[in-house]
């Protein structure tokens, strides 16, 4: 019988070791596993790498991880921000590296992990400092950059439904990097606000198949104002 439930956040994140490379889903607040990220502030790996959308939010989730000293590298697009005082501190004080990555090559990337694909092509960065010492290339008198895909030891991500096949759907925007995460880590960690029965799922309102989850955890959503 497969079934993929864990009672315990803190179980789920066990194995993320000293050094790992995580994807953590969200667009700010918006689909962020906060459960998931408390969990591994208490084990506190250390050296680890990010790859998320933005540096965190005020001091919860992900910019309490950042707090915390885990965090070696963000690769983000939005490291700066109103309320993103946490990683903006560690930035400056040389604690932590930071990649900057326009939000549109960041998508790109993780889908062209998840994807197999060995690099992929873009015009976006082409003639700044973004594409320092990366191959370009012309096509139909258009340059590009090459760009590798981005993987991940771990994906931790946020779905509002989840059966204990692994099965996830989620809620309007909340959706956003999470189902290409899913897809470009050796071992994804789905946070649930929901656990559905098996057959419960309505197979049209899925968007990430179990295929591509190896752990879901129910957490209920204390932080619903934010991500709607």
């Amino acid at each position: 019988m497969i079934d993929k439930s864990l009672f315990l956040a803190d179980e789920a994140v066990a194995d993320v070791h000293d050094g790992a490379t995580l994807m953590i889903g969200g667009f700010g607040p918006a689909g962020q596993p906060y459960a998931l990220l408390d969990a591994l502030v208490r084990r506190h790996p250390r050296n680890l790498t990010l790859i998320s959308n933005n540096a965190g939010n005020a001091e919860a989730g992900l910019a309490k991880l950042l707090k915390s000293g885990c965090v070696r590298k963000m690769i983000c697009s939005f490291p700066r921000q109103s309320d993103s005082w946490v990683f903006d501190d560690l930035y400056r004080r040389g604690e932590v590296e930071l990649e900057l990555v326009p939000q549109g090559n960041l998508v790109a990337r993780i889908q062209a992990g998840g994807s197999g694909l060995g690099a992929i092509y873009t015009p976006t960065g082409y003639g700044t400092e973004l594409a320092a010492g990366k191959e370009t290339r012309e096509f139909e008198g258009r340059q590009y950059v090459l760009e590798l895909p981005l993987k991940a030891d771990f994906a931790l991500i946020k779905a509002e439904q989840g059966d204990r096949w692994g099965n996830l759907v989620y809620r309007k925007a909340a959706r956003n990097f999470n189902p290409i995460m899913a897809m470009a880590a050796r071992c994804t960690i789905a946070e649930v606000s929901q656990r559905a029965a098996l057959g419960e799922l309505d197979p049209e309102a899925v968007v990430t198949p179990g295929i591509f989850v190896q752990r879901v955890v129910c957490s209920p959503d204390v932080n619903s104002a934010l991500t709607a």
